[in-house]
C-alpha cells in the first residue's frame, strides 16, 4: 500500500527468481475529489493537490467509477507507475492517492512521543479558523527572522563582511566574463559533434539527397504518377492512388530540398570548431564551480547579486533596522499570543474527547493532559512548545506518555488520539496496522467496536482496513481476510484469502488460542461475532 502510495522501492523487494513485483489497486473515484487546496494528515502536515497537477485528468480516466492503479518493481532497473494504463511519474501516485489514504503504524505511541508531532496533532485538530491564525504566526515569524538576520549580519566584524563581499564580486564578474546563453550554450555539445565529424555527416547526406533526389527515387515516383495518370479507364481506386503517389512524390522533393540545404550548411571548419572547444572548457569550469548546467550557474548568479545587495544595503538600513525588529516583535508577540489562545481552546477539546476514549477503552480514571510551555526564543511554530502528558492512575501528577504509561496503556492513548482526528477527517481509506498492541479482553472488544464506527459513521463513504491479531478486533470486520504463509516445493508464499460463515468462526477460534474446532472456542467466537454484529451475522 505504501509503495501504491508513491513510497520510495528496493529491487529487494522483487522475489527471487522473477523478473519484477507487481502491485495493483482497485480505486473507486471519490465524489468529491480534490482539485486545488492541501488536505490535512493526522500529524498536521499537508498533502498538496494543485489543480494544474493534472489530477483531475487521471481521474477521468477511470471506467465505470473505477480506477485501476498499478506500480512495477523490476529486479533491476527503476519502478514504473500506471494510472488507468498511463504511464505516470512514481511521484505522480502520492498526489494521486495520499489525500485519501491515512496509514497508521503499530508504533504510533512512538511517534507521538515527540514533541513536534504533539504540536501537528493538536494544529490538526483545532480547525480551520486555526490553521489561519498559524498561516498568519507563520508568515510573520518570518518577517521577524529576516528582520534578525539582517542585524546579525550588520553586527558581524566588518572585516569578514569585506571579505565576502570581495568573493562575491569575484563569482559575479566572472560569470558575467562568460556572457553566458542557456540556448547558445546548451547545444554546444551538438554543434562540436557536427563539425568533428563534418565530413563523415556531409557524406551521409549527400548519399541520402543522391538516393531520393530526382535521379533516384524521385524519378521513379513521377514516372509512377504519370503511367497511372494515363490509363485508359477512368477508375476511382487508381485516381486514389495516384494522389497518394503525388502526395509522396511532394514530400520526398520537400525532404531532398531539406537535406540540400543541410548539406550546404556543414562545413569543416576547425579554427570555429577550436573555439567552441575553448568555450566547451570555459562552460566546465563554470559548472564545476557553481552549479551542474548552465541554468543553475545563472542560478548561482542570481543568488550572488541578491546577496550583494544585501550586503550593500546594510549601512543603508542600520538605522531603520532596530526600528524594524521591534515592531516585527511586537507583531510576533499579538499573532503568537492568538495561536496559543486557539491552541488553548483546541487543547480542552481535545482532552475531553480523548478522556471519553479512554473510559470506554478501560482508562476510566486516566486523564490527556495537553500542556503549552512558552519558549525562547519564539519558534517557527508559536511561542510555546506543546507536551501530551497522561495521568493514568489518580493520585499522581500528569507524566510523558514514555514516563507515566505502560505499554498497553501507550497505545490505548495513541488509539483514542486518532479516533478523535479521524472521525473528523473525509479521507476515504483508513489503514489501522496493530494499533491494538498491548490491548486485550473487553478493551479490546471496545477497540473494534471503535474502528467499525470510523466506517460506519463516516460523513463520506469510508474504508477502514484493520491488521489484527487479536479475535475481539476482527470480529468487528465486515470482511476477514486472513494472511497465511506456507513452503511449497522449497519455496515460502504468502497468501490472503477471505474467510466467512463457519470458516471465519473457525478462524476466530483459533485466533482465540484454541483449537479452530473445539466447541468451546467455537462457541466463544460465534459470541464474539453476535456481540459485533448481531445474531444473524456469519
Amino acid at each position: 500500500l505504501e509503495l501504491l502510495l508513491g513510497a520510495r522501492s528496493s529491487s529487494e523487494l522483487v522475489r527471487s527468481g522473477t523478473d519484477a513485483a507487481l502491485i495493483e489497486a482497485v480505486v473507486r473515484v471519490p465524489q468529491d475529489r480534490p482539485g486545488t487546496g492541501s488536505v490535512p494528515t493526522l500529524d498536521g502536515s499537508t498533502d498538496g493537490v494543485d489543480a494544474d497537477s493534472g489530477v483531475d485528468e487521471l481521474w477521468a480516466l477511470a471506467e465505470d467509477g473505477v480506477l485501476i492503479v498499478s506500480r512495477e518493481i523490476p529486479a533491476s532497473g527503476r519502478s514504473r507507475a500506471r494510472v488507468g494504463g498511463r504511464l505516470v511519474p512514481v511521484a505522480t501516485l502520492a498526489t494521486l492517492l495520499r489525500p485519501h489514504v491515512e496509514v497508521h503504524g503499530q508504533h504510533e505511541h512512538i511517534r507521538l512521543e515527540q514533541p513536534a508531532v504533539q504540536r501537528r496533532l493538536l494544529d490538526a485538530f483545532a480547525g480551520e479558523e486555526h490553521t489561519v491564525v498559524l498561516g498568519a504566526y507563520r508568515a510573520t515569524y518570518g518577517v521577524w527572522s529576516a528582520c534578525l538576520r539582517r542585524r546579525r549580519l550588520l553586527e558581524e566584524d566588518a572585516t569578514t563582511r569585506a571579505r565576502r563581499l570581495d568573493q562575491l564580486t569575484a563569482e559575479r564578474d566572472e560569470i558575467d566574463r562568460a556572457e553566458l546563453d542557456v540556448i547558445r550554450d546548451g547545444g554546444i555539445d551538438q554543434d562540436i559533434d557536427r563539425l568533428a565529424h563534418a565530413d563523415a555527416l556531409r557524406e551521409a547526406v549527400d548519399l541520402a539527397r543522391t538516393a531520393a533526389g530526382p535521379s533516384g527515387a524521385l524519378d521513379g515516383l513521377g514516372r509512377a504518377v504519370a503511367s497511372l495518370r494515363r490509363a485508359p479507364v477512368a477508375d476511382a481506386t487508381l485516381t486514389a492512388l495516384g494522389e497518394r503517389l503525388a502526395e509522396v512524390s511532394r514530400e520526398v522533393s520537400e525532404v531532398v530540398a531539406d537535406l540540400s540545404v543541410l548539406a550546404a550548411d556543414i562545413e569543416a571548419d576547425d579554427s570555429r570548431l577550436d573555439r567552441l572547444q575553448s568555450r566547451k572548457r570555459e562552460l566546465t569550469t563554470l559548472m564545476r564551480r557553481y552549479g551542474a548546467s548552465v541554468e543553475d550557474v545563472l542560478e548561482h548568479r542570481r543568488a550572488v547579486v541578491d546577496e550583494l545587495e544585501d550586503i550593500a544595503a546594510l549601512a543603508a538600513d542600520a538605522e531603520s533596522i532596530e526600528e524594524d525588529l521591534e515592531r516585527a516583535a511586537e507583531t510576533l508577540a499579538e499573532v503568537g499570543s492568538r495561536l496559543g489562545a486557539s491552541r488553548r481552546m483546541a487543547a480542552d477539546r481535545l482532552r475531553s474527547a480523548v478522556d471519553t476514549h479512554l473510559a470506554e477503552l478501560g482508562l476510566e480514571h486516566a486523564h490527556l493532559h495537553v500542556r503549552l510551555v512558552a519558549e525562547s526564543p519564539p519558534g517557527p511554530e508559536g511561542l510555546e512548545r506543546v507536551e501530551l502528558l497522561l495521568e493514568a492512575n489518580p493520585g499522581e501528577p500528569p507524566a510523558r506518555l514514555s514516563d507515566g504509561a505502560s505499554g498497553g496503556e501507550r497505545s490505548r492513548v495513541a488509539l483514542a488520539l486518532e479516533v478523535v482526528l479521524a472521525a473528523g477527517d473525509d479521507r476515504g481509506v483508513l489503514v489501522f496496522d496493530e494499533v491494538d498492541a498491548g490491548i486485550g479482553g473487553s478493551t479490546a472488544l471496545a477497540v473494534g467496536a471503535k474502528l467499525a464506527r470510523l466506517a460506519r459513521d463516516a460523513v463520506v463513504p469510508r474504508q477502514v482496513l484493520c491488521v489484527t491479531h487479536l479475535a475481539q478486533v476482527a470480529a468487528f470486520a465486515d470482511h476477514h481476510h486472513v494472511v497465511e504463509k506456507s513452503v511449497r516445493e522449497g519455496r515460502t508464499s504468502t497468501t490472503v484469502r477471505q474467510v466467512s460463515a463457519d470458516a471465519r468462526i473457525e478462524e476466530l477460534s483459533r485466533m482465540l488460542g484454541g483449537e479452530a474446532t473445539a466447541a468451546a472456542g467455537l462457541a466463544h467466537a460465534r459470541g464474539l461475532l453476535e456481540a459485533a454484529h448481531g445474531p444473524s451475522s456469519e
